[in-house]
């Protein structure tokens, strides 16, 4: 399936901060989670600087690397492996290469060198640049390049090399050594400026490695492939149109795709090029190979490729992907011109090539009785999210209320996402994305001087000692809070009254890591706060959690097994309508209004998740109504367009009268019991008469139906603070729908009944196998 330059969406990212690294060629560039990590490259000089980018916050910066801190160089080998980085040989300076391996630990900003092992049988590696070095397992894999025949690095003798090593890593740092692979079919011609990538089909099949062009004298666009697991070398046979014949290119592979841009490719696009190609060019071609079936597809031809809206083109410069986005950054852009007369590109480029997947349900953070403040789990490499809203409740048409048009403002929430369509540009004023989120102090008995407050960036886990927990079981089992035969027994009239027994929620976690659980589905009045902590990778970050106060009724009871939450949008016969709450540039929001679309295109929104965007300041809104429940879903945004739409949450906005949440939730551990300590709500509304808190325990239940959790009480009183004891701990369910935690809650009772209860999850050890 083909597809032409027009249904690409390449982004120029025109707005950074930090220090710019100069345009180089010949650098190379590896991603650990949002960064994009360069090393060495060369424009006027060899640069031996580390630089790294962040993509989620558009930030360069200069880490203070440490160690043994390698020389600059060009052209060289660059792999990553989980939060290390290894670089091998390059040029160092002109006709002087490398051998040399180092390595560096990303997470410390720590360099490295490296000897490795020489093989049982032949020679190390000699010094080299321009060749392809891959990683899979806990091997790297060495193919070609150029070497200097002449000791001299003055008088430069190239040699094209076509040598294959395979090189073992040890765990976590340091590697084994060099070994020669003993392999079968017939070894690729030697070449250097070529690409390998490794890819293994997910149904069935080895790993294969598999390489594309190059030099050796002449420009090539030969594909070999390799079986790694059998060692045998093939040349596969390719549909489609091959690109033309070029090195100093990229490959980089996403899904089945091998994805090749760029490069150094002859002038003469005639059939009889010249075995020594003189006449060259660079190029902004854009193709992939279908690594499945081996057909290759062009998407930007050589014809098409100075157009303004695609990057220009270049060779040796850098190519990096994270998630389904491809970055391009700087190369040499010398079209038609001499080596003595380098310029090379400045710019940086990213293009989606998928949709993004659907996020997470959306998750309660506060309600009142007229908004929500709503959140869900962010996706890597998106330009904003969708977020809509449903109501069984029958909601005016645009025609039955009057007009509220939305102002123009010159920066409506500073969003802009340049979706092409050029039709979303703001969030509508109505929305606010600021989040507000209080602390949590997580003590441990020792030091209480140790104390954190917790930031989003600063977030470590609090493990309790399993040794601390007794084998006994609570003598308070009696009260356990089973909501599929209990829930039914709230007054009628007024829901948001609760018992003692029934003021708890299902489980709603406030994390990036949640599971389908995330969102709750409201079927009382009661509501929750969500309290996570988060490793870090230092490990000996101070034990602490965050805590995420909510409103009145912002969470929910999980309705029973004969009323499952359906996720089609079919509403007793009818198709369910979506409306729209907003665009949002981050992953949070405050909701108070939603946008009402006329009869026609509510309709059509309502079945076509890629509708036309409207334009909000021509469109009505309509306020969130007390005591009603509305449903939610949300869909991330990039350059292909709007992806499919999260699982439906339900919340309910407040009945007005009823005590908030308990806030700001302390945690404190000692040798055999925990303490927990909280904070009055902030809007009491009257007295409060007493609090209560509960624990989620193991049931046989809970094997059914994993997603509905059992509490136990294990406090009521007029206390902000209580002792939850090893016997009690012992009997405690571990929630695993993000992280291991275990879950806590706490409510307020003012003269007219329970509030909504604050949620604590109290994230446990993780144990796992092996060497880690």
């Amino acid at each position: 399936m083909a597809a032409g330059a027009a249904a690409l969406n390449w982004r120029r990212v025109s707005s950074f901060t930090g220090p710019v690294p100069r345009s180089r060629h010949g650098h190379r560039a590896v991603a650990i989670r949002e960064l994009v990590i360069i090393f060495g490259g060369g424009n006027e000089g060899i640069a031996d600087e580390l630089h790294v980018y962040n993509t989620a916050t558009n930030q360069w910066f200069l880490p203070a690397v440490r160690g043994d801190i390698p020389p600059g160089c060009a052209a060289h080998g660059f792999v990553c492996d989980g939060t290390r980085i290894l670089v091998f040989g390059g040029m160092v300076e002109y006709g002087r290469y490398s051998n040399d391996l180092y390595e560096l630990q990303a997470s410390r900003w720590l360099w490295k060198k490296v000897k490795p092992q020489n093989p049982s049988a032949g020679l190390l590696p000699c010094p080299r640049l321009g060749h392809s070095f891959s990683l899979y397992g806990n091997k790297c894999y060495l193919f070609g390049g150029l070497a200097n025949e002449s000791e001299d690095s003055n008088n430069n003798i190239p040699r094209y090399l076509n040598d294959f090593y395979e090189l073992e890593l040890q765990h976590g740092s340091g590697v084994t050594g060099w070994s020669i692979p003993v392999t079968k079919g017939v070894v690729p011609s030697p070449r250097e400026s070529h690409t390998a990538i490794i890819y293994s089909r997910k149904d069935s099949g080895n790993p294969k490695m598999f390489i594309f062009g190059g030099m050796s004298g002449c420009r090539l666009n030969d594909l070999w492939e390799l079986d790694i697991e059998t060692m045998t070398w093939s040349k596969p046979e390719t549909k489609g149109t091959v690109p033309l014949p070029r090195s100093l290119h990229t490959a980089n592979v996403i899904g089945n795709k091998m994805y090749i841009f760029g490069g150094w490719v002859p002038q003469s696009t005639e059939d009889n090029i010249s075995s020594q190609d003189g006449e060259w060019k660079c190029t902004g071609s854009f193709s992939y190979l279908n690594l499945d079936t081996t057909e290759w597809v062009c998407l930007i031809s050589d014809c098409q490729e100075d157009k303004n809206n695609l990057p220009g083109p270049r060779a040796g410069h850098c190519a990096v992907v994270i998630g389904a986005r491809l970055y391009i950054w700087s190369g040499r852009d010398g079209y038609r011109k001499a080596w003595n007369n380098q310029v090379c590109c400045k710019d940086l480029w990213y293009l989606d090539t998928e949709k993004p997947p659907a996020p997470s349900q959306v998750q309660l953070i506060r309600a009142t009785t007229n908004s929500f403040q709503v959140k869900w789990d962010e996706v890597p490499t998106v330009e904003g999210y969708l977020l809509q809203l449903s109501s069984d409740t029958p909601t005016p048409t645009a025609a039955e209320i009057p007009i509220t048009m939305v102002p123009e403002t010159a920066n409506a929430q500073g969003i802009k996402l340049d979706l092409r369509s050029q039709t979303i540009n703001k969030v509508p004023n109505n929305v606010q994305i600021s989040i507000s989120e209080t602390k949590a102090k997580v003590m441990e008995p020792e030091n209480a001087k140790k104390n954190n407050l917790i930031s989003k960036e600063s977030i470590a886990p609090l493990c309790l000692p399993a040794s601390t927990l007794g084998p006994q079981i609570s003598a308070n089992v009696n009260e356990l809070l089973d909501f599929e035969t209990r829930t039914a027994k709230s007054d009628p009239s007024i829901s948001a009254i609760v018992s003692t027994a029934q003021n708890m929620v299902t489980q709603q976690a406030v994390k990036t890591e949640s599971s389908g659980t995330n969102g709750a589905i409201v079927k009382d009045d009661t509501s929750l706060t969500t309290v996570n902590s988060k490793p870090e990778v230092n490990e000996t970050a101070a034990p602490s959690a965050r805590v995420v106060s909510v409103g009145p009724d912002d969470s929910s009871v999980q309705l029973p097994k004969t009323s499952p939450l359906r996720q089609n949008t079919r509403v007793r016969g009818r198709e369910r309508r979506w409306y729209d709450v907003g665009f949002f540039q981050n992953n949070s929001a405050l909701v108070n209004q939603f946008y009402l679309l006329p009869e026609e295109k509510a309709i059509l929104s309502s079945k076509v998740e890629n509708a036309d965007v409207p334009n909000y300041s021509l469109l009505k809104k309509q306020d969130l109504a007390p005591g009603t429940l509305y449903r939610f879903r949300v869909a991330a945004i990039n350059g292909c367009g709007i992806g499919p739409f999260s699982r439906i949450s339900e919340f309910k906005t407040c009945i007005p009268g009823f005590p908030g949440a308990p806030s700001i939730v302390k945690i404190s551990k000692s040798a055999d019991c925990i303490h927990l300590s909280w904070e009055p709500p902030v809007s009491p509304s009257g007295n409060i008469l007493e609090y209560s808190a509960y624990l989620a325990i193991r049931t046989n239940q809970l094997h059914e139906n994993p997603n509905q959790l059992m509490f136990m009480k294990i406090y009521c009183g007029l206390k902000t603070s209580c002792t939850v004891t090893a016997a009690q701990l012992a009997n405690a369910h571990v929630d695993h729908t993000s992280k291991p935690a275990i879950v806590f809650r706490i409510s307020a009772k003012n003269e007219r009944g329970y509030g909504p209860a604050t949620q604590v999850r109290w994230l446990q050890e993780t144990k796992t196998s092996g060497s880690k």
